[in-house]
């Protein structure tokens, strides 16, 4: 019963977009991560995996003989606070290049 006192803990996740040759090896991408999306047009495959285990992950994956590329999601680096800028003259600065174009 004490463990179940604990709270549950999140782990930090990744997006990794996984670009394929043939989308017959779906089955052997699953153990990496969890699939999110698989375009069969584009022949890529969105996967989440745990932040801790990606540089590893990554390596294993460009180990496949069907992998193409393996690119990684950075939007968990991106600053979405934007409280600061959003109703505030910061927000609605335009540069004198944009100005110039919009009166030709």
């Amino acid at each position: 019963m004490a463990d179940s006192s604990k709270a549950f803990e999140m782990q930090k996740r990744r997006g990794l977009v996984v670009w394929v040759y043939s989308l017959k090896q779906l089955k052997n991408l699953r153990r990496y991560g969890f699939v999110h999306y698989v375009s069969n047009k584009m022949k890529y495959v969105i996967l989440y995996i745990n932040e801790e285990d990606m540089q590893k992950t990554i390596d294993n994956l460009y180990r496949l003989h069907f992998v193409r590329d393996v690119d990684i999601s950075y939007r968990p680096d991106i600053d979405m606070s934007f409280g600061e800028t959003v109703g505030t003259e910061a927000a609605f600065q335009v540069s004198e290049n944009n100005e110039e174009n919009l009166s030709e």
